[in-house]
């Protein structure tokens, strides 16, 4: 069976624009007279792995490793700069806290808003907007607006629609540290039921002992490269030892 996720020789650099203008009209002038400075920065280089049904792989490093950069190359956010990546069915990002949300809007237009943008039936979603809070625990603020939410209700209700409906990868970016012992629970019972489904999960932590509980498999990134991939312990254990 071909695995779900593959990553072959990934590299991803972003351009950035070093000049320091101070309006668009001024920015337009050093372009014109070739004044423009750009520098590449290279987020990733060279990343290579696969991730198979079941498999729960967590990515851990340093701030600034790369951790969430490959994350959103898995989400086909960012695409690579050189090197290939498939997958199989559909993806659940939860890649950033609150990305696919708007303050604004009350927490049932939101649960409408992000079900559009993973690309949900919408009938069925008015449906069991209801039931969606519920499971967040948030249906009494859901005719409010989501900029009145705390950090731990907006991942609760972001994990909740995104998880709502089966699928065949989850992505998850650091969303379970803002929640309860509660919230942690459920939604670890929520993966274990997409695992058990054939479903494969990524998961991006510094919650070291969340690792431990859920994984499988481990990427230790620096500097954007893999400096080792494996068993659970093992790489924990190395990346744990590095930090003197």
């Amino acid at each position: 069976m071909s695995p779900i996720i593959s990553v072959q020789d990934v590299s991803l650099t972003y351009r950035i624009l070093v000049n320091r203008s101070n309006s668009i009209k001024e920015l337009f002038k050093e372009t014109l007279h070739g004044r423009v400075r750009i520098r590449d920065f290279t987020a990733l280089t060279n990343i290579s792995f696969t991730v198979e049904r079941g498999d729960v792989l967590a990515i851990v490093g340093r701030n600034g490793a790369g951790k969430s950069t490959l994350l959103k190359v898995l989400a086909k956010v960012l695409p690579p700069t050189t090197g290939s990546y498939t997958s199989t069915g559909s993806i659940a990002p939860l890649i950033e806290l609150g990305a696919g949300f708007h303050p604004e809007m009350t927490g049932s237009e939101n649960i409408e808003f992000y079900s559009a943008l993973l690309g949900r039936d919408l009938k069925n979603i008015k449906n069991r907007v209801q039931h969606i809070g519920e499971w967040a625990g948030v249906t009494s603020h859901l005719d409010l607006p989501l900029r009145t939410y705390s950090s731990g209700m907006l991942a609760r209700l972001a994990f909740s629609v995104a998880t709502y409906e089966s699928a065949d990868i989850l992505l998850v970016d650091e969303v379970l540290s803002v929640g309860d012992a509660e919230f942690r629970a459920k939604s670890s019972k929520r993966m274990s039921d997409f695992i058990a489904g054939g479903a494969a999960v990524v998961i991006v932590s510094h919650d070291l002992d969340v690792i431990r509980n859920l994984a499988n498999k481990v990427m230790w990134l620096e500097d954007g490269r893999i400096k080792e991939f494996g068993p659970v312990d093992e790489v924990l254990k190395n990346y744990e030892n590095s930090f003197g």
